[in-house]
């Protein structure tokens, strides 16, 4: 579907629940995709539609899950269309198999010791499960 991906790390600060720090999750990034050769890891902070223009990107990809996603993704492209129209926001189903993964789920599976083995690649498995040894001791 398109020639390059560019997968970029965030920092919003908005969302401080995250358990991993930007950097961390550059890393992990890079690990999980380093058998996809088109695929780009990269960094940003600011503004998703400042991202797309500065690395020449003309569409943004969003995953669904469920319909409730497509409510919240559906308004955040019309955001991002009211910037800069020319962004084209694409929408991709997950794979039903996928459809009930969340990443609060995945959280609260790990801090109670439930198994996230199959739910996250192999490499942030390792890494969740680090973390959550360390706040036990």
């Amino acid at each position: 579907m398109f020639d390059e991906i560019i997968i970029s790390v965030f920092y919003n600060p908005i969302k401080e629940k995250s358990i991993f720090t930007m950097e961390k999750r550059f890393e992990m990034l890079k690990v999980a995709t380093k058998h996809i050769p088109n695929v780009k890891v990269t960094c940003f902070t600011g503004l998703l539609n400042e991202f797309c223009e500065k690395e020449k990107a003309p569409f943004i990809v969003r995953g669904l899950r469920a319909f409730s996603d497509f409510e919240y993704e559906f308004q955040r492209a019309l955001l991002i269309k009211n910037i800069n129209d020319k962004l084209e926001t694409v929408f991709i189903m997950t794979n039903a198999n996928y459809s009930f993964i969340s990443s609060s789920g995945v959280r609260e599976l790990a801090t109670f010791g439930g198994s996230i083995k199959g739910l996250v690649p192999t490499c942030v498995e390792a890494n969740i499960k680090e973390h959550f040894k360390k706040i036990k001791k």
